[in-house]
């Protein structure tokens, strides 16, 4: 299989100089942390306190979907299946598709890029980062994060529009 292929590939032909790189993003990409951060100094710099609940939303949302869905699919890690090169994070107790890094970060950073004037080359490209760095570190299958990725973006999505049809419904103030 392609997906299979591409992950083995990916782990070995890791760079070492990378290596910390890929772990750090996959650190700081684990529940949503930097887009937390990066939605408390939006909120506070813009002064718009719903920045920060929505994103957080949007962060809870993706990653309780994600969880269950891993949970009801239960595909194996890579490392269960391949015992080398050896994972450089600690490998989940949980199944593998989709990536809750991925979901958590494609929803925060569509979400940031719909509330604030955050450049949405640069939330997308972090997302990016910390999805592809699940792969290199050696813990998902590069379908868990394009899945998990999906996954963010129609939370993000559905976030949006339900904002939207609420905001557009509500009676207007005389």
């Amino acid at each position: 299989m392609l997906d299979t292929r591409l992950e083995r590939w990916v782990v070995h032909h890791r760079v070492g100089v990378l290596d910390n790189v890929f772990v750090g993003l996959s650190r700081v990409g684990s529940q949503g942390a930097i887009w937390i951060l990066v939605a408390v100094l939006a909120a506070f710099y813009w002064r718009r306190p719903a920045i920060f609940l929505y994103v957080t939303l949007a962060d809870l949302i993706a990653g309780v979907s994600s969880a269950l869905l891993r949970h009801a699919i239960g595909r194996e890690r890579p490392p269960l299946r391949f015992p080398e090169p050896h994972p450089l994070v600690h490998v989940p107790g949980n199944p593998s598709f989709p990536s809750g890094h991925a979901a958590t970060s494609f929803a925060c950073a569509a979400t940031l890029a719909w509330l604030t004037p955050l450049s949405p080359v640069a939330l997308y490209a972090l997302a990016a980062l910390i999805a592809f760095s699940r792969v290199y570190v050696g813990v998902h299958y590069p379908l868990d994060v394009i899945g998990g990725a999906a996954l963010g973006l129609g939370v993000a999505t559905a976030l949006r529009l339900l904002v939207e049809a609420r905001r557009r419904s509500a009676p207007r103030p005389r």
